[in-house]
């Protein structure tokens, strides 16, 4: 069985039921509470976690381990529970993507993650030390191009 996903970026999609993700606490500062992950291939670096209740609701996530190796998510023992956490290892991670005109300005909100399983999602406040709301993605980019700018 599929639900389709009327999208004003992509059109029309069908979306198997087990790909869509409930958010029953919804998404910080968005509306709706059904979403599903789409991506161009399996390989993708960002992938788009869009709302199947407004066609115009479209969020670029990325996996933070793909751009911060130390990243870490804490959370504590009652957070889990109330979101029924279980298995670290069964739990897929997203960040939140702020994309600009230069790819030296794209930023993760490492602060606020999205944890995946079970086909639910929940965006929660990380406790970790270092998780800036808006980290660069590409800051060796942007050194190299300043370094590339003194040299010239």
């Amino acid at each position: 069985m599929s639900v389709t996903l009327h999208s004003t970026r992509f059109g029309p999609l069908e979306i198997p039921e087990e790909a869509v993700i409930d958010f029953p606490t919804g998404l910080i500062g968005l509306g709706g509470s059904r979403y599903a992950l789409l991506a161009r291939d399996d390989d993708a670096a960002f992938v788009w976690l869009h709302s199947l209740d407004d066609p115009q609701l479209a969020v670029p996530v990325t996996n933070p381990w793909r751009f911060f190796g130390s990243y870490e998510v804490e959370l504590s023992d009652e957070e889990a529970e109330r979101i029924g956490v279980q298995d670290a290892a069964a739990t897929s991670v997203y960040v939140t993507v702020r994309a600009a005109e230069c790819l030296e300005d794209f930023c993760a909100n490492l602060a606020a993650p999205i944890l995946i399983a079970g086909g639910r999602g929940h965006q929660i406040i990380n406790q970790a030390a270092d998780a800036p709301v808006r980290a660069p993605l590409f800051a060796d980019l942007a050194h190299g191009h300043d370094a590339g700018a003194r040299a010239a």
